[in-house]
């Protein structure tokens, strides 16, 4: 399906919840073994990444994600920056329609059902701000938009955390559309990983 008029706000609506549908769908189809490959190719890109960005991990803020839909999963990655010194964070959804928090986390945390039914550090986790924060991708483009998974959590908490943090996008080469059809609301990624490097 061709991308609609950026004009056309209830066209890209109905636009991108195709493309979702689609692209998740797609996601799915890999087998284990290739999202692993995957996962473990993006790890090494955002390990130079983070070393340029920072250079010794060790104090600094990283929020991951929990891995949901057949997303490449971090976790190791995250528990390995842990082990370097490394302060890692977790997004929490506290309230419909607001801004993300992040709550630390660490190999071993306490968990709790969050929004979607998603795992998250425990309520008495402290807040961080991270520094770098992953967002995991649907979709994106070579502009460096994300397409999320509608809700718009990501783009309202990254428009409001002061200061803003470096943030890096994490899918899959074949999740790149030509573009998302971007709007006043979305906001514009920093770096896109995937296993094939950064975009």
């Amino acid at each position: 399906m061709n991308a609609p008029s950026p004009d056309d706000p209830a066209a890209i609506a109905a636009w991108r919840t195709a493309e979702r549908k689609r692209l998740r769908a797609a996601r799915l189809d890999l087998t284990a073994e290739q999202r692993a490959l995957a996962a473990q190719a993006i790890a090494t890109e955002l390990d130079r990444l983070v070393a340029g960005r920072l250079g010794d991990p060790a104090g600094h803020v990283n929020s991951g994600y929990w891995p949901i839909k057949a997303e490449p999963s971090l976790l190791f990655w995250m528990e390995a920056l842990h082990a370097r010194g490394a302060r890692i964070a977790l997004p929490v959804v506290e309230a419909p329609s607001a801004p993300l928090v992040f709550r630390a986390w660490h190999p071993g945390a306490r968990m709790e059902r969050g929004h979607w039914n998603i795992p998250v550090p425990a309520a008495d986790a402290a807040r961080l701000i991270p520094e770098i924060t992953l967002a995991p991708l649907v979709g994106w483009d070579p502009g460096g938009y994300r397409l999320g998974y509608g809700g718009g959590y990501f783009d309202r908490t990254l428009a409001a955390l002061a200061p803003r943090p470096y943030i890096i996008g994490v899918g899959l080469d074949a999740s790149r559309i030509p573009t998302i059809v971007p709007q006043s609301h979305d906001i514009r990624l920093d770096a896109i990983v995937t296993e094939g490097g950064r975009k």
